[in-house]
């Protein structure tokens, strides 16, 4: 694929997130109706039922819902990430410059009631592992939010982001709680709000994220408290990883399914919290994990898959994961690179529209092109700006 097919390809995808304001809608946003008076029925099943309605049917209900386009604090922590790759590829001072508007707005849009700086969504959640409030931050997006001030902290010198970060892992370490095995190994939770059976809610990528900012910041610090409460993070998923390879999402077993892009998170934390530390002990089933999520996730032709037993629907951030994986870990295996440039070239060619912005899914029959921002234009960004820096044969940042 040429470069040239990638980088026409974020120049519209770019110019669609600059004009329509960083604002799009979310596969998860359907609760934040105040239409027909859906939202004051206070049952959980009927929440469930309703966001997944709005998420899983291929025709956009959200302007009959009255469900308007949004900027979301993960959406930003991407773009963010997309920014920093380009302008590390391309030193172009533009992309600097909306690096830091997007990292300046995530500094103003915190969860502020909560220790230290963390991030959650702008719409009420419901599904089967609980409900999470507006406004309530998520390990996973502080996490990923934090590790992108990081990667712009140490690459522009610039201390404000660093500690931004730090104030990231100081959440995780005073709000959020832990499940600790019977090993000693231990998984962090979701969210800070307290739960009575912490095992029923050990969800493998939101423990590894905290477990790899945490690592992040115990070389940043040379806090050795850090860096074990980290490696027994890490631990606790890397010896959980099934037979052949995979992870369920969680340990429970109402999350026993396999799918592309926590699979992926999964990996590229594990894979961060070893560069950072220099701890190589769950190496082996990186590896192992890693060629798993290559032949299991892609078609031969780059298509994108969502579970490692069946391909659809093809989803958008199975796409830009997958691309941002095998991009990030392409130093075990020499054919990881082609791979991604296969998805990519595949996502281009069926899932962006001539305006500039990707398709939300696509199905046998039909597909939904709804714009999704972070779930989609945000994480398609990061990818394929971090596909550009690898084939410029730079080093790529901790998160890609």
């Amino acid at each position: 694929m040429p470069d040239s097919q990638v980088i026409q390809s974020v120049r519209k995808l770019d110019d669609w997130i600059t004009n329509h304001d960083w604002k799009a809608y979310d596969p998860f946003d359907g609760l934040s109706t105040r239409r027909f008076g859906l939202a004051k029925i206070n049952n959980h099943y009927f929440k469930i039922a309703l966001q997944q309605s709005v998420r899983r049917l291929p025709l956009n209900l959200r302007p009959l819902l009255g469900i308007k386009p949004m900027t979301s604090s993960k959406g930003m922590g991407f773009c963010a990430l997309g920014y920093l790759n380009l302008y590390r590829s391309t030193k172009d001072e533009t992309y600097l410059g909306k690096l830091r508007y997007c990292l300046d707005w995530l500094m103003q849009n915190y969860s502020s009631e909560f220790s230290g700086r963390s991030w959650g969504n702008h719409f009420n959640y419901a599904s089967r592992g609980g409900a999470i409030p507006v406004g309530v931050p998520t390990i996973v997006w502080t996490s990923l939010i934090a590790n992108v001030f990081l990667d712009a902290g140490e690459e522009l010198d610039d201390a404000e982001y660093i500690e931004t970060a730090r104030l990231a892992g100081q959440f995780i370490l005073q709000d959020i709680s832990r499940y600790i095995a019977d090993d000693g190994t231990i998984c962090f939770v979701y969210t800070p709000i307290k739960k009575q059976d912490l095992y029923e809610h050990c969800v493998h990528n939101s423990n590894v994220l905290g477990g790899w900012l945490l690592g992040r910041l115990a070389k940043l610090t040379g806090d050795r408290q850090l860096y074990d409460i980290a490696k027994q993070s890490i631990g606790y998923t890397a010896k959980r990883q099934l037979e052949n390879g995979g992870w369920y999402y969680g340990e429970p077993a109402k999350f026993h399914w396999i799918d592309n892009f926590h699979t992926g998170y999964v990996l590229e934390s594990i894979h961060g919290y070893g560069l950072a530390t220099g701890d190589r002990e769950y190496e082996q089933e990186l590896i192992k994990g890693f060629q798993f999520f290559k032949k299991n996730f892609f078609e031969n032709d780059g298509t994108p898959r969502y579970y490692d037993h069946k391909t659809y629907p093809i989803d958008i951030q199975c796409a830009s994961q997958g691309i941002q994986t095998l991009v990030n870990l392409r130093q075990y295996d020499d054919s990881s690179l082609d791979l991604a440039k296969k998805v990519a070239k595949w996502s281009i060619e069926n899932l962006q529209d001539p305006d500039g912005h990707f398709y939300f899914r696509k199905y046998p029959l039909v597909t939904n092109k709804t714009p999704m921002f972070h779930w989609g234009q945000a994480t398609m960004l990061a990818a394929l700006g971090g596909l550009l820096l690898a084939l410029d044969d730079r080093p790529g940042s901790a998160l890609g």
